[in-house]
């Protein structure tokens, strides 16, 4: 087995970053996804429709091309996407294994005692459980064009085709018996608002079913392997108030040990919940941790929160944190706007998370009402030339007096010089383009005698660090509980998140096959667009 780096590396050719190859298909964790660079190579409506037909995440089981002029496509297509997306079962492995009554009830509300451990004792039936056959739809708009903004279709004529994905929530039915589960956590990757209060409510959780043994891992997957690091016991006392401050009470980091290693690590304390919260990479390895498991036939279960302030996690609405980094970017852009305005020839440059994804710099742009030109990684620009950004700057300073600039932090990568460096997780480490943009705006300025201040702003560690807003409380609130409910009823393997306003259950594979980008024929990027003004920078 090899090293959770080489589990979790990715090693997918981001927009505006490398197209140097000239291969059809793009990998991601080593998995190979056709179409996926075609979306970055034209623009025709052919090359958006052919980047719409999905691909299982399993390099094994990689759907089989769609024969449109089968009578029958669609139901096959209906059936294999319900293949795909049938989540891991304990019983798929342990053919005998029992369940038990729920001893999850809000009838009592104080957490089960040993003594109901066979579920609680009660006179009428409590009508509050999930049907193990319930779904949400995952795609809501019929699109009658494939040259409709935004369009995703499966056939060239925008066929409606029905995907169903699980409901979350607790089962009738449990697969652990409370007082034989030690649960541990572990958060992984950077800092994200809202870490603290999934912790909590997964702990309170645990113990409204009845667990007593519930450990938090210090600092990611290093914790399983590091002998100065020990388990901390967690509980509700512990957690009460740990949300009230930004952070994780974990501690986090990138990188770790063998999956071999962890899974040792798992058995010898006697681990058999997991929660995991991270972004991409660290599903990578709880997904390896949970195929680890099944092969040594450990009845375990291993759960994700997906935790990534860029919101670049496939299928979801929205994941944790992001709404807070919106929020919180909004200081600093209404103080480059304010720098900007209050000089003469004032220019603001804004640098925001988004390492292969613009949602927060587009949303933030949005916001805020303030911004000029927004830049991001999807959308690739030109800084010089009659058509530049540096030229549509001149033009502003000349009509407004002062201009703002949202840039993400992997936008415009093309213009820096490469490296080879890479972090704990695999990831690239990036050039800051917010400086680049920065000399290039003074030097262009000083080359046609026109002064300018510029101001730049780079507000990554402060939006990090900060606690979650109102929004993302409940957001954590709900994904926290579901974990929980999606590990009791015997669920391994998946993730837990937020689809059409519901808060569905989705097998790990499908979420992590490449990030979720801005699409830029979307309705949204066009309303940035509309906001800020900005032409095309080709």
């Amino acid at each position: 087995m090899g090293t959770l780096l080489h589990a979790i590396t990715p090693k997918l050719a981001l927009p505006g970053h490398d197209f140097s190859s000239s291969s059809s298909s793009s990998s991601y964790y080593g998995l190979t996804f056709p179409y996926l660079n075609s979306r970055f190579q034209g623009s025709s409506s052919s090359t958006r429709l052919a980047k719409k037909i999905r691909v299982s995440a399993d390099s094994t089981k990689h759907s089989p091309a769609v024969d449109f002029s089968d009578p029958g496509w669609k139901s096959k297509f209906e059936k294999d996407f319900e293949a795909r997306f049938n989540i891991p079962h304990i019983t798929d492995v342990f053919d005998d294994a029992v369940s038990i009554p729920s001893t999850f009830c809000l009838r009592m509300r104080t957490p089960v005692s040993e003594e109901f451990a066979g579920g609680y004792p009660s006179d009428e039936e409590w009508h509050g459980y999930i049907n193990k056959n319930d779904r949400v739809l995952l795609k809501v708009i019929r699109y009658s064009s494939p040259t409709s903004a935004g369009a995703e279709c499966i056939d060239p004529d925008c066929t409606w085709v029905e995907q169903w994905v699980h409901r979350a929530g607790p089962r009738e039915k449990i697969y652990f018996r409370p007082e034989e589960v030690k649960a541990a956590i572990v958060t992984c990757g950077g800092l994200c608002p809202g870490l603290n209060d999934v912790i909590r409510q997964i702990v309170i959780t645990l113990e409204i079913y009845g667990v007593k043994k519930i450990v938090g891992i210090p600092f990611g997957y290093r914790g399983f392997s590091a002998k100065e690091l020990n388990e901390m016991p967690l509980s509700r006392k512990v957690v009460q108030n740990i949300h009230l401050s930004g952070g994780s009470l974990l501690g986090v980091s990138r990188g770790g040990p063998s999956i071999s290693e962890i899974v040792d690590s798992m058995e010898e304390r006697g681990i058999n919940m997991l929660f995991v919260l991270g972004g991409n990479g660290t599903h990578a390895g709880a997904n390896a941790i949970h195929n680890e498991c099944r092969m040594r036939r450990m009845k375990v279960a291993v759960v994700g929160v997906p935790k990534t302030i860029d919101n670049d996690i496939l299928l979801m609405d929205k994941t944790f944190g992001f709404d807070t980094a919106v929020e919180e970017a909004q200081r600093a852009i209404n103080s480059a706007y304010i720098e900007a305005h209050s000089a003469y020839h004032g220019v603001g440059i804004v640098k925001l998370m988004g390492r292969s994804s613009g949602f927060i710099a587009m949303h933030a742009s949005l916001a805020s009402g303030q911004i000029d030109i927004c830049l991001i990684p999807e959308v690739p620009f030109n800084l010089h030339g009659p058509h530049g950004v540096l030229r549509h700057l001149k033009y502003l300073i000349e009509t407004k007096g002062s201009a703002v600039v949202c840039v993400a932090e992997g936008a415009g990568q093309n213009f820096l010089e490469k490296t080879n460096a890479r972090d704990a997780s695999g990831n690239v480490v990036f050039g800051d383009i917010g400086v680049h943009i920065q000399q290039e705006i003074k030097k262009s300025f000083k080359a046609i005698s026109v002064p300018v201040d510029v101001k730049y702003i780079d507000p990554t560690y402060m939006i990090r660090a900060c606690r979650a807003n109102a929004s993302d409380g409940i957001l954590c609130t709900v994904l926290g509980q579901n974990a929980v409910h999606g590990a009791f009823a015997g669920y391994s393997g998946i993730t837990v998140g937020i689809c059409n306003t519901h808060y569905v259950y989705l097998p790990i594979p499908e979420v992590i096959s490449y990030p979720r980008l801005v699409d830029p024929n979307s309705r949204m990027w066009h309303r940035c667009l509309t906001s800020t003004g900005q032409p095309d920078f080709i």
